[in-house]
């Protein structure tokens, strides 16, 4: 029997530096943007009680959790999103800050589905979220933030939009037609879909709901369905310089059954992928969660590596952005010491720990070996220079790798020497 071979599992990724590389730079971002706007990040763990996840999350999430006993005996799940765990956290630690909460976290979740662009079993997420402030200027903060994240990322007005709905409308509009509050969630699934299903199929389903399709439509359509929050939202982005980026769009309603009021979702404008963020408020999970002992409104909205790295590789500027990010991440080192004299290894070794200590990345070869082999070794790792340590210790030679030029320095305050240099731009050395 042939021995098995392994590989990542479906829907698990392996991150190759280059890919480790990419990953940073979206996190990079992310915090970046999110600090910008007063946020402070928080974390929770990937491993919780089933029950969190089961208590109000609704549609298809509870079929996709990677669940099972634990050695405990406890039901646990690994963390398929991140608000039900935030919830969890913020009803338990309320009384420790001061409200409203700004918070922000890039966290590993996992779900069990199917594979496909955009979509894996395991995924990162920036989540975003304001606890303790009902009012709709914190749904206008929150998609300003997106939309700058977006901005951060090199995309303009012209590549993405945010369609922003508000389920209440979608509550007075069952109201309306007197449908029976059990039946909301089915029609808020069909909603859900409608964009993505066959015409044939959301009617049949709308039907049983005492429903038209044309009705639905018509309602979608008419701008007036808007709610108050809506039109203060767009107000509020207006003041920003930043209307122009959303558009009503009342078909979205997103899946998770927590969300009480404004959702929201943003999308590349040729609509070729499903959506690169979304989100909205959830004012009643918090005292869902904690068995209604504490009662915070609370919205947010998640941004998933997946989808987001897709639409940068697929879009010019900012792909270019990236690769010149990850030119400048790409080298190994600053500075590569190359062995002239092996004698000298012990004093070599003593060089490249000092530098280290003074914070300046370096790296050598193990086993020394052919001089021009290890100025190859240099070049590949992406080093600027090339510190020559040979018999005429203790003088040293640096080398820039790029251009060829060549200066004489010291051991006798090299750190300090090399620090002021490595902030130099290339071109010829000064003494």
């Amino acid at each position: 029997m042939a021995a098995k071979s392994f590989t990542a599992l479906t829907g698990f990724r392996d991150f190759t530096p280059r890919d480790c590389s990419l990953r940073n730079y979206l996190f990079e971002t992310w915090r970046t943007v999110a600090r910008t706007y007063g946020f402070v990040e928080y974390d929770t763990p990937v491993l919780e009680d089933t029950g969190l996840y089961l208590k109000k999350s609704g549609g298809e999430l509870s079929s996709q959790l990677f669940r099972f006993e634990d050695q405990g005996g406890r039901d646990v799940c690994l963390r398929p999103e991140v608000t039900a765990s935030l919830a969890r956290l913020a009803a338990q630690h309320q009384r420790d800050f001061p409200k409203p909460l700004k918070w922000f976290e890039i966290g590993q979740c996992y779900r069990y589905e199917k594979p496909q662009k955009g979509r894996g079993r395991e995924f990162y997420q920036f989540n975003v979220d304001i606890l303790g402030e009902a009012g709709p200027q914190a749904d206008a903060e929150l998609i300003a933030l997106a939309i700058d994240t977006m901005r951060a990322f090199g995309f303009k007005q012209e590549d993405f939009m945010v369609r922003v709905s508000d389920r209440q409308a979608w509550l007075d509009f069952a109201a309306e037609h007197k449908i029976d509050e059990s039946r909301i969630p089915d029609l808020l699934q069909v909603i859900d879909k409608l964009e993505r299903a066959k015409p044939e199929v959301s009617a049949e389903k709308l039907e049983e709901l005492g429903l038209d399709l044309e009705t639905v439509q018509t309602f979608i359509r008419n701008p007036e369905s808007a709610s108050f929050a809506y039109e203060s939202i767009r107000a509020d982005l207006e003041a920003r310089g930043l209307d122009a980026y959303i558009e009503l769009d009342l078909s979205i309603v997103r899946g998770l059954a927590y969300y009480t009021g404004v959702v929201f979702e943003v999308f590349d404008r040729s609509k070729s992928m499903r959506a690169v963020a979304g989100g909205g408020r959830y004012d009643t999970l918090v005292s869902t969660i904690s068995n209604g002992s504490v009662d915070m409104p609370a919205t947010g909205f998640a941004m998933g590596d997946y989808v987001i790295r897709n639409f940068i590789e697929e879009t010019t500027d900012p792909r270019m952005q990236l690769e010149v990010w990850l030119q400048r991440q790409a080298a190994a080192c600053d500075v590569f010491l190359v062995l002239a004299d092996e004698d000298k290894r012990p004093e070599a070794l003593n060089i490249l720990s000092d530098l280290r200590q003074a914070g300046i990345s370096c790296d050598m070869t193990f086993t020394g070996g052919k001089v021009g082999k290890q100025f190859q070794r240099a070049e590949q790792s992406g080093a600027r220079f090339a510190l020559v340590i040979g018999s005429e210790l203790p003088e040293l030679k640096l080398k820039v790798l790029a251009c060829r030029t060549e200066e004489t320095c010291h051991v006798l305050g090299l750190a300090d020497w090399l620090t002021d240099r490595i902030q130099q731009p290339d071109g010829p050395l000064l003494a």
